[in-house]
């Protein structure tokens, strides 16, 4: 019954997944565009935009669907208006804040002013606000699309139904890491999602050599009705990705550094405010009394204060993550481990 279930949600989505493709046109006049053209978006722009947009997903703890959303809208907009390139980091971070207010829970959702902190950008809030409005009225307020996270997910539904053996699973995360790699690239803004999602399956299933999850893809192959031409064209191309990406070239979108540029009045107070903190006393193993306990809380709040006014002066919000402090020229002058 559930595999009912999921062939007849497939078949659905399969006939509606028209509606949420971005103009060919217009993605290939981006491609088309010369990386110095004040005029226009190009390819290798909108490639870094969806980098940052994949680093801010990741900082921001939001989920795969959020980010591939957030590249749905970001493509159909461009590919429906001429966006001159100062522009572009204002319609990126409306197109991910959209996706994730339609995806996140509440309690998950980044405020405005923090989204606009953590990118870095020069716009305000009030921009951000416009062009969120413009972006939905462009896109006919057609939100909550269709997508190749979709289909993946549909996909390793029905091959985990079907398959016997608990150890030939496949690795649903791995899968989602994949299609993000390849949303990077305007080329496969051009896919049929239900098509990229297959050619995903397909490669790992292969590379896992599992004769009975290779025989599933090839059903739903067929009942989609998707041609080997048009299948194998797109699997060349994701395996060129995946080669790419793996590479040791390759710098990650998910473990980007995040870099603060800071002035050297700024580094310097930085400095004096981290090595003047106070050194904690000894706290007493016996005979301590009320009074002592009292003045050890009162000098570890004040410690407390201070390490968080310097933090906060830097707007840190990290845990885990590589931080460096740049002066305006570029020296590294502070890094966070």
């Amino acid at each position: 019954m559930e595999t009912v279930k999921l062939m007849r949600e497939l078949i659905a989505n399969f006939e509606q997944e028209r509606n949420y493709l971005p103009k060919e046109t217009g993605l290939r006049l981006i491609e088309s565009t010369g990386e110095n053209d004040s005029r226009g978006i190009s390819a290798k722009c909108r490639d870094t935009k969806v980098e940052d947009l994949w680093s801010l997903t990741s900082f921001f703890g939001y989920s795969t669907q959020t980010f591939v959303l957030a590249v749905n809208l970001l493509d159909r907009f461009l590919a429906t208006m001429k966006v001159q390139p100062k522009y572009l980091a204002c319609v990126g971070i409306s197109c991910l804040h959209i996706a994730a207010k339609a995806v996140e829970e509440d309690c998950n959702l980044s405020s405005t002013n923090e989204l606009i902190r953590i990118s870095q950008c020069k716009f305000t809030v009030s921009d951000l606000t416009r062009m969120e409005k413009i972006v939905s009225e462009k896109l006919n307020f057609q939100l909550k699309t269709i997508t190749a996270l979709t289909f993946l997910h549909l996909y390793h539904g029905i091959t985990s139904a079907h398959t016997s053996d608990l150890k030939e699973a496949l690795n649903l995360d791995i899968l989602e890491v994949q299609l993000k790699a390849c949303l990077c690239r305007i080329a496969f803004s051009k896919a049929k999602p239900s098509v990229l999602a297959l050619s995903l399956l397909t490669q790992e299933i292969e590379a896992m050599q599992s004769v009975e999850m290779l025989e599933i893809a090839h059903h739903v192959q067929r009942h989609l009705k998707i041609t080997d031409a048009e299948l194998l064209h797109w699997k060349g191309l994701v395996a060129k990705c995946m080669s790419d990406y793996s590479s040791p070239e390759c710098s990650k979108p998910n473990n980007k550094k995040l870099v603060w540029i800071v002035s050297r009045r700024t580094a310097q107070n930085l400095h004096t405010s981290y090595y003047s903190v106070p050194e904690l006393p000894t706290i007493p193993e016996d005979c301590w009394d009320q009074g002592e306990r009292y003045t050890g809380i009162y000098v570890c709040r004040e410690r407390e204060t201070c390490i968080s006014k310097t933090f906060y002066h830097m707007h840190i919000l990290l845990e885990g993550s590589q931080t460096s402090l740049l002066y305006d020229n570029g020296e590294e002058v502070w890094k966070i481990p």
